[in-house]
C-alpha cells in the first residue's frame, strides 16, 4: 500500500489546513537547516526571521491569533534586533568566516538526533493514539493575558531578565578598554 492511499485513508480528504501546514513545515525545516549551516552570521540571523515567522504561521493556523501576533512582535521585532545589534555591536564579520568550521560537527550531530529520539518518545509516549478535538474554540486575549501573568509570571520574567542580560554583555564585549 502506497503512503498516499495509507493517508487517503486515514483521512479521506486533503483539508487546505493540512497542506497549509505542510508547506510552512518545509519552508521552516529547510530554513532551520539554512541557519545552521551557513557561514555567514547575518544570513543566519535573516533565516532565524523566517524560521521564527513560520512558527507565526503555524500559530495562526491553529486560531491562536494573539499568539501569533505576539510571536512577530516580540521575536521577530525585537529578538532579532537585540540579535542583529548583538553582531554589529561585537564587530563580527559580516561575509563568510572559514573558522567556524569545527572537527566536532559529529558530536552536535549526535546530541541532535539523540534529542530527536527522545522528544519523539515522549510525545509518542504521552499522547499516543488520541486525536485532536474537531472543533476549536480561540482563546480570548482575555484568557491569555490572564493565563502568562498569574501561572507563568516567573518564566515572563526571568526572559525579559535574560535578554536585558545579553544587551548588558553585548554592550561590555564591544567597548573599547
Amino acid at each position: 500500500m502506497s503512503l498516499f492511499a495509507l493517508i487517503a485513508q486515514e483521512t479521506p480528504q486533503f483539508l487546505p489546513q493540512n497542506i497549509a501546514f505542510g508547506v510552512i513545515a518545509v519552508i521552516s525545516v529547510v530554513a532551520a537547516l539554512k541557519m545552521v549551516t551557513t557561514s555567514n552570521v547575518v544570513h543566519a540571523a535573516l533565516y532565524l526571521v523566517l524560521v521564527l515567522a513560520s512558527v507565526a504561521a503555524t500559530y495562526i493556523l491553529l486560531a491562536a491569533e494573539f499568539v501569533a501576533a505576539t510571536q512577530i512582535l516580540v521575536y521577530i521585532g525585537a529578538v532579532m534586533v537585540l540579535m542583529l545589534f548583538g553582531v554589529m555591536l561585537t564587530r563580527a564579520q559580516i561575509g563568510a568566516e572559514d573558522d567556524l568550521n569545527h572537527d566536532q560537527r559529529w558530536i552536535g550531530g549526535l546530541v541532535a538526533a539523540l534529542l530527536l529520539a527522545v522528544m519523539s518518545y515522549a510525545l509518542i509516549d504521552h499522547y499516543g493514539d488520541d486525536r485532536l478535538p474537531e472543533t476549536i474554540v480561540p482563546q480570548t486575549t482575555a484568557e491569555v493575558s490572564d493565563e502568562i501573568f498569574s501561572t507563568y509570571i516567573v518564566p515572563f520574567e526571568a526572559i525579559s531578565v535574560l535578554l536585558l542580560a545579553a544587551l548588558i554583555g553585548a554592550i561590555v564585549v564591544a567597548r573599547r578598554d
